[in-house]
């Protein structure tokens, strides 16, 4: 294969990326937000800072892991624009792959800076932390697009093929509950219960912070959004499909079937730190699941098309 070795790169950057997400909500569960203090880029107003205590170790790792991922994302521009042609949808996806890993970084200098972060519980750290895991998931988008592209560079997306607004249904289905269960994490973090029972008392509290009182949307808009993108693949199902868009939609039952099961036991667990993490990879998992699915369909390829 030609390009194999950009290929492999681009897997191995998505691949990364999910990683440092994963890092970036053990900072937010532990409650390590404020490990650097109120500065960024440095940590506790020093370049080269020799950690003190867990909390800084841990939001210090993650800026030096995030940083990297820049790194990594403008080599692939750089490799992107040395290799493929033009108007290749590669070299888009890796501008845009760049753009919004700015973006990222702009986003995580905002809830240090504007202290949104430990014990804040106000509405602007919930809209924030809802629109950074949007952004976070529309940069894996272009990631994951720069190397299912990679494959043949000569796809593209101009012809609108069946199915299509279906799967954008699915994605903008994905982006908000994703949104709403960061938004829960963050509720889970600030205000833990002791018990289950516990827990659903003071979701129904009226007096309780309004992240409290927000639980319970996730759940609800996740039975919602499985049973959607269940219907959804069932549609799909039903064309003669490559081998490939097959598997992706034997994927999406499987992907969605876990992840519902996990968050049933996240509710059950209380949520541990651990378990916040397995069900932001499951999410994540899903997510590139459904976009491979989408750019296989919108390209024609799900159905053979050239």
């Amino acid at each position: 294969m030609k390009y194999r070795r950009f290929i492999t790169y681009a897997w191995l950057v998505v691949l990364y990326t999910v990683g440092v997400i994963l890092w970036g909500a053990v900072v937010r569960a532990t409650g390590s937000g404020a490990g650097c203090g109120r500065h960024w880029p440095v940590c506790n107003g020093e370049i080269i800072h020799r950690p003190e205590s867990v909390a800084t170790m841990i939001e210090l790792s993650h800026r030096l892991t995030s940083s990297l991922t820049g790194f990594l994302i403008i080599i692939l521009l750089v490799w992107a624009f040395r290799v493929f042609p033009k108007a290749s949808l590669v070299r888009r996806s890796a501008v845009l792959s760049f753009v919004f890993v700015v973006v990222e970084g702009a986003f995580g200098a905002l809830l240090v800076l504007a202290e949104l972060v430990e014990d804040n519980a106000s509405v602007w750290r919930a809209i924030a932390i809802g629109l950074h895991l949007i952004n976070t998931l529309i940069l894996l988008y272009w990631l994951t697009l720069v190397a299912w592209s990679a494959y043949d560079p000569t796809r593209h997306f101009n012809t609108p093929q069946k199915h299509s607004r279906l799967l954008w249904g699915a994605m903008i289905a994905l982006c908000v509950v994703s949104s709403a269960g960061a938004i829960t994490a963050l509720g889970d973090t600030l205000f833990p219960a002791e018990s289950l029972a516990q827990g659903i008392a003071a979701d129904l509290d009226p007096t309780q912070s309004f992240l409290v009182q927000l639980r319970v949307w996730h759940p609800a808009l996740a039975v919602l959004a499985s049973g959607y993108l269940m219907w959804m693949a069932s549609r799909i199902q039903n064309e003669t499909l490559s081998p490939f868009a097959d598997r992706l939609v034997m994927g999406v039952y499987g992907a969605v079937t876990i992840q519902l099961l996990g968050g049933v036991l996240n509710i059950f667990l209380l949520a541990p730190v651990w378990m916040q993490v397995i069900h932001l990879l499951l999410a994540d998992t899903l997510w590139i699941i459904v976009i491979l699915l989408a750019f296989e369909v919108r390209s024609g390829h799900a159905y053979g098309v050239e």
